[in-house]
């Protein structure tokens, strides 16, 4: 199977140029599905903090970049929307938030605000034992005992994940949150703060004015109200629930830069260099982002 997939086939969430090369990394199967970027895009093409596959690999080997609080190795492992980076020799700290248009951007945040992580709840259901599992928009599981208060379209915020996380949401001792344990829970009504995370009004924040209720299957409607603005329509599944703290100052979000078409000849040639030993056929054809 190929490593690489095509640039102008990959999702509009992709924080890279589509038209400057032929190929670019493919993520490895994992949370936020065909969403996810690649964290080798995230270290090279976003932050710049590498020129390289080969670099990136070095990096990660250092146990010095972590994803939601756990060390991460793997430079193809999907990183999505609410996810939390940081980079403990740097001591700098990201979390991935919609922009404009829907690409990922990177909100700079501080050591505190990287303990804990936000999630959409997408799912709940009863599972054996009797307490109640929701699940949430990148994947995660939790359990919970009191599920009254939890409602599909609510998000909440949970200490991030480590090495020995269980899952259980309940009461957390230490001065951090635990890994699992909800720290923050944000109601799904009108007044609550959202974000687009998808749609032509991805990046866009503002207030729930209205929430349509649609017959049927249809997804629901959502009139969002906006400071200064006309506001915007789009359906449920399309909006999440936020806090300000979870907004981030606009000059500290950092996107792809702009690249001309043979900004990235280096890099290619030294990704080619990096991995003759270990190319296939497919690496081969697909040798732009190796």
């Amino acid at each position: 199977m190929s490593n690489h997939q095509k640039r102008l086939s990959v999702p509009n969430s992709w924080p890279v140029e589509r038209k400057t090369q032929t190929f670019t990394v493919k993520a490895d199967a994992g949370p936020h599905g065909e969403d996810g970027v690649p964290l080798l895009i995230v270290l090279r093409d976003v932050l710049g903090y590498v020129d390289s596959r080969k670099e990136a690999r070095y990096a990660l080997g250092q146990d010095q970049i972590l994803i939601n609080g756990a060390p991460e190795s793997d430079e193809s492992r999907p990183v999505g929307m609410f996810d939390i980076l940081a980079f403990t020799e740097r001591e700098e700290y990201y979390r991935v938030f919609p922009g404009e248009g829907g690409r990922l951007a990177l909100t700079a945040i501080d050591a505190e605000a990287a303990e804990s992580k936000l999630g959409k709840i997408v799912g709940k259901q009863h599972v054996p034992g009797g307490d109640v599992q929701l699940t949430l928009h990148d994947g995660h599981t939790l359990l919970v005992e009191d599920a009254s208060e939890y409602t599909p379209g609510d998000s909440i915020v949970i200490g991030n994940e480590d090495s020995e996380a269980s899952g259980d949401a309940s009461d957390a001792s230490g001065d951090g949150p635990r890994a699992g344990e909800i720290v923050a829970h944000f109601e799904y009504e009108e007044g609550a703060l959202v974000t687009a995370v998808d749609g032509q009004h991805a990046g866009e924040i503002g207030e729930i004015e209205e929430i349509q209720v649609t017959a049927g299957s249809s997804p629901n409607n959502v009139l969002v109200a906006q400071e200064g603005g006309d506001g915007f329509e789009t359906i449920d599944e399309y909006v999440v629930v936020i806090d300000e703290n979870f907004t981030g100052d606009e000059e500290d979000k950092q996107a792809a830069p702009e690249a001309d078409a043979g900004a990235e000849t280096p890099d290619e040639a030294d990704d080619a260099d990096a991995d003759s030993d270990e190319q296939t056929d497919d690496e081969d054809e697909g040798g732009d982002d190796e």
